[in-house]
């Protein structure tokens, strides 16, 4: 039996964890596109990630290989980054928003004010949540296994 072969039967779970990875970047990806959420250059940070993704996801799909998994995890990483960066400027603004409606507003009832704000406070933390699941489906992933397993060979010669 083949590698490929090898370790599509002995880790289903990788493969349904990418469909669903693909998945939900392809839903995140088309819900911004529909809230037109591309105003400025902040905006369109991750539109644009999640199109190198989800390229990059289908590509591990098709062709697993030691490059594509490291392009793949260095990616969702940037994910992880978008996506806490998303959380802090939609808070932000909510902020921002709730003291020019009420600049003596303070403590925990601007907290809340600004997590149920006009932009979703939260929503950007789907990048992070799609990210993990991208490091999850490429962690040791079998083909990155075969590159390292290689006998190395002598240079000098």
């Amino acid at each position: 039996m083949s590698q490929r072969k090898h370790h599509i039967v002995h880790e289903p779970w990788r493969r349904l964890g990418l469909a669903l990875l693909l998945f939900g970047i392809g839903g995140v990806a088309l819900e911004l596109l529909l809230l037109e959420h591309f105003e400025d250059p902040w905006q369109w940070a991750p539109i644009a990630l999640l199109t190198v993704g989800f390229a990059s996801s289908g590509i591990l799909w098709i062709r697993p290989g030691p490059a594509t998994i490291r392009v793949h995890q260095a990616l969702m990483g940037a994910y992880l980054i978008v996506g806490a960066l998303g959380v802090y400027l939609h808070l932000r603004a909510n902020l921002e928003f709730e003291l020019e409606l009420r600049p003596s507003m303070a403590g925990m009832e601007l907290v809340m004010e600004s997590f149920k704000g006009a932009m979703p406070a939260l929503a950007p933390a789907a990048m992070v949540q799609l990210g993990l699941l991208g490091l999850l489906v490429s962690y040791r992933h079998p083909a990155r296994q075969r590159l390292e397993n290689l006998p190395l060979t002598n240079l000098e010669n």
